[in-house]
């Protein structure tokens, strides 16, 4: 499965129904579901690609500001939910964790707590192997290795300020003067 058909299918599973991400990854499975077991095997590929890319610390840095922290279990199911925002939001956001906060829903999630993972999103294509085959889905032989990163303490609130304004602005307390 190509870069293009991965993030047509999540747009498809987008349209229709409000955008909330555990619809959008009941009708992802779904959709895959119809397609040949090659393709499903594809699209896990091209998910691991997309997870191993995004793992990037700023962007750990913008889900522990905004989820309120964020462990690797916790990372990995904000990534999930991010590719329920389709393939411009997920894109930027990795290009530029900071660029969240132009995001209503973030915006909105500031005064309300609201918390943004999607593990169901993760699942999809085990999900769709299942129900296409009635089997798992066959393991990956060669998984790519996570980056190593280096990390900043998130719980710094200056280091947030500098590495992530716009959502530091949103979710740090303003500085004692």
């Amino acid at each position: 499965m190509r870069t293009d058909e991965f993030w047509q299918l999540i747009d498809r599973a987008r349209a229709g129904g409000g955008g909330e991400a555990p619809a959008v990854a009941a009708r992802a499975t779904a959709l895959l579901a119809e397609r040949d077991p090659a393709d499903i095997v594809g699209y896990a590929r091209h998910q691991r690609r997309v997870l191993v890319a995004s793992r990037t610390v700023d962007l750990w840095g913008a889900a522990y500001l905004i989820n309120g922290g964020a462990s690797d279990d916790g990372f990995e199911y904000f990534r999930g939910w991010l590719m329920t925002q389709g393939r411009e939001v997920f894109a930027r956001a990795v290009a530029d964790p900071d660029s969240l906060a132009e995001l209503p829903q973030i915006r909105s999630a500031a005064l309300s707590g609201e918390e943004f993972e999607s593990e169901d999103m993760l699942a999809v294509p085990w999900e769709a192997y299942r129900k296409a085959t009635a089997t798992d889905l066959p393991a990956e032989p060669d998984p790519a290795p996570a980056p190593d990163l280096d990390f900043w303490d998130f719980d710094d609130e200056e280091s947030a300020r500098q590495r992530l304004p716009r959502l530091a602005a949103l979710f740090v307390e303003p500085p004692e003067e």
